[in-house]
């Protein structure tokens, strides 16, 4: 049995109507946000808005704030922009999250998902590390980065 592929995709200066277009371009069906916090200063990316355009466009929504960056290393990340410290904290943390791993393991199983945070840049986002612990435990199999 062939493991689902993985979508990942950020906002940053993403114009909304472009976003859905790329989410709806690469056949998403389910947007899995990865934010801690599912709140923006732009508009349309805060969660209640964000679904609400999504289901327009027949795409779900899900939240997993489990798999959020918590604020401590979330904030130490906006000071210096040291991705190693962030990949080191963040990878602790998502040790202890194996429920919420299974849980984004079972929608890509059911559903062409992908997961969101705001970053552009998959590479200093915590959504690439999610991705990979998803395919280390072999619950996907490739990982594509939208860009908008």
């Amino acid at each position: 049995m062939s493991r689902p592929t993985l979508h990942t995709i950020g906002y940053e200066d993403a114009p909304l109507d472009a976003f859905l277009d790329t989410l709806k371009g690469a056949g998403v069906t389910l947007l899995v946000d990865t934010r801690e916090r599912a709140q923006s200063r732009r508009r349309g990316y805060s969660k209640t808005a964000l679904s609400e355009a999504l289901q327009e466009q027949g795409i779900g929504y899900r939240h997993l704030r489990a798999l959020g960056t918590p604020p401590a290393i979330r904030k130490a990340y906006k000071l210096d922009r040291d991705f190693a410290a962030l990949t080191a904290g963040y990878t602790l943390h998502l040790a202890t999250q194996q429920s919420a791993l299974e849980e984004l393991g079972h929608l890509a199983a059911q559903e062409h998902v992908a997961l969101l945070c705001y970053e552009r840049n998959p590479g200093e986002c915590h959504r690439s590390l999610i991705a990979r612990r998803l395919q280390d435990m072999g619950l996907v199999g490739g990982v594509e980065d939208l860009m908008v």
